[in-house]
């Protein structure tokens, strides 16, 4: 963690009598987005996000290189790189149909970023597609595009446009009063004018993200088609991060399949295949959808590394896409390397079993379920598989079984299906689990609020044990991490761990961190350690006294 060393600190446990208050209201109140299409929202599960500009033609960051730029970097950025943006390659339909193949239910398009450069054919500004060797609609040839395979359409938006700040002589940057829409009358009305096009002149938009204060664009959003889901401006979106917990309601995590939003072409590294899919995983365990994506060439062509990490989400997804789609999560997220989801509005629990250590076709292996007990209903399966053929082998019988005894739902199981030449698979795999009912009450911990001592540097977190959930005694502690210079919603860099104490009871506890820099800017949460798993309170931000 940037400016911090495991010997600073000084760390105190003691009890306290007492929790705190919720954490600051994130998201503007007054959401108009529909309870039901909220609920629509949570059963597609899987989006495809793509972020795209002018500016991907030098693989640098998408927008933020104009912060601080002097003014003859400023100057080619507006005037000379839309003079080259020529996609000479870009085929929609084909990005469509490897989304619709990888499970895709829905698709975000960056139609303009925080430069200011449209993606689509606006009335409201010259710095835009129509005005390089391109001069084609890029943001209506993609929802076309992704609406022929039946993949919901949806825009990101960014409030913030530095082409206006720099029209208009004003430093460039974000997150300050000087620079917001609602402090500049004339960007907020050409933000307007730009939600009324693409929310007019695009046919129905499932979904909005408004990368920025939603200030009356959302609203307008909402006026204009009423059944629009806008995801950021009205509901948690954590980015590079899934939550500690299952958040309440629905939400979405963002993800980029390497470290950078936009095409990269150097100082690059992928997440593997397999990374993508436990992400997606432990999101759907936990009720978010995840929003991957994806960041074109200049030429219009997907990355090969992206494509390859695509198709490998679209092998998973052929065969266990039931456990993701209209799933809710179940009463614990996971048991070790098990994780879970439940059929929305049915007694079906699906397993989801990373392998660690890896599990060899032909294989039988043994599993104990602490939280499901069976009822005389019960049948188990592994998603993909019919339970009757083991490939070569007639007189294997590979069926799944199971029992139920006093310590859990044991269950035997057999992975069957050659999905590779060289029969080694090394993602999840799913059992399906029909009429089981939860047994397991698992403890309860709160992240409370807690306060910073900037001067001198010292922290004092705060949580609570709520409820032991049968157990005698509990391992409780903090994590703690710096989040000094990271976006708003970005969550990039690890928790620190700090030390625990035993509890005996339901109770508040606190921990006093000391040697944080005075100008540190901290989020920490609580945790309990359960011999099935840790579960954890909801992050809070340090307070300064």
């Amino acid at each position: 963690m940037t400016g911090m060393r495991s010997g600073w600190l000084r760390l105190t446990i003691a009890l306290t009598l007492a929790t705190a208050a919720m954490a600051q209201e994130t998201i503007p109140p007054g959401s108009l987005n529909k309870p039901e299409r909220l609920e629509w929202f949570r059963d597609l599960g899987f989006g495809l996000f793509i972020h795209w500009s002018v500016d991907s033609q030098t693989g640098v960051v998408i927008s933020h290189s104009l912060v601080g730029a002097d003014d003859a970097y400023t100057n080619r950025f507006y005037n000379d790189l839309p003079k080259t943006f020529n996609p000479r390659k870009f085929h929609p339909e084909d990005w469509a149909a490897l989304a619709k193949l990888a499970g895709v239910r829905y698709v975000v398009f960056t139609a303009k970023h925080h430069s200011g450069f449209t993606m689509w054919d606006t009335k409201t500004t010259d710095f835009g597609i129509m005005n390089t060797p391109f001069r084609r609609d890029i943001t209506r040839q993609i929802l076309d595009a992704f609406r022929a395979q039946g993949i919901r359409p949806g825009i990101y938006f960014s409030p913030d446009d530095f082409s206006w700040l720099w029209r208009h002589h004003i430093d460039i940057q974000r997150h300050i009063p000087a620079v917001e829409p609602r402090n500049n009358p004339g960007l907020m009305q050409l933000d307007l004018d730009q939600v009324r096009e693409l929310m007019t002149n695009y046919g129905p938009i499932d979904v909005v993200f408004f990368d920025g204060d939603p200030y009356r664009l959302r609203d307008l959003a909402w006026k204009l088609q009423p059944d629009t889901v806008v995801t950021r401006g009205a509901i948690e979106t954590p980015e590079l991060y899934v939550p500690s917990i299952p958040l309440p309601g629905p939400w979405e995590a963002n993800f980029t399949m390497g470290t950078a939003w936009q095409y990269q072409p150097q100082n690059e590294t992928y997440k593997t295949g397999g990374r993508v899919i436990d992400i997606l995983v432990e999101t759907r365990a936990k009720g978010g959808n995840l929003l991957l994506n994806v960041g074109p060439k200049p030429d219009g062509e997907l990355p090969i590394e992206q494509e390859e990490r695509l198709r490998e989400v679209a092998l998973w997804m052929q065969v266990n896409q039931e456990c993701i789609y209209n799933v809710r999560p179940w009463v614990i997220t996971n048991e070790h390397n098990i994780w879970f989801t439940k059929a929305k509005n049915e007694d079906t629990l699906y397993a989801i079993v990373k392998q660690e250590p890896a599990w060899v076709r032909g294989q039988w292996r043994d599993f104990v379920l602490k939280s499901a007990a069976a009822t005389p209903e019960t049948q188990v399966s592994v998603l993909g598989q019919n339970g009757r053929v083991l490939e070569y082998q007639p007189d294997v019988h590979p069926a799944p079984s199971y029992t139920q005894e006093a310590d859990g739902l044991h269950i035997r199981a057999m992975f069957t299906q050659r999905l590779q030449d060289n029969s080694k698979w090394p993602n999840p795999i799913v059992l399906k689990i029909t009429h089981v009912k939860p047994t397991f009450a698992p403890p309860k911990v709160e992240t409370s609020a807690a306060e910073f001592d900037a001067a001198a540097g010292v922290a004092t977190l705060k949580g609570a044990l709520l409820d032991m959930g049968n157990a005698q005694s509990l391992e409780v502690g903090f994590e703690y991490r710096s989040i000094r210079g990271l976006d708003a919603s970005d969550r990039s860099i690890p928790w620190q761990p700090g030390p625990s104490t035993t509890a005996t009871s339901p109770g508040a506890f606190s921990l006093n961190v000391s040697g944080l820099r005075p100008d540190g800017v901290y989020e920490y949460r609580a945790w309990v350690k359960h011999p099935l798993l840790t579960i954890y309170g909801g992050e809070k931000r340090l307070q300064r006294k």
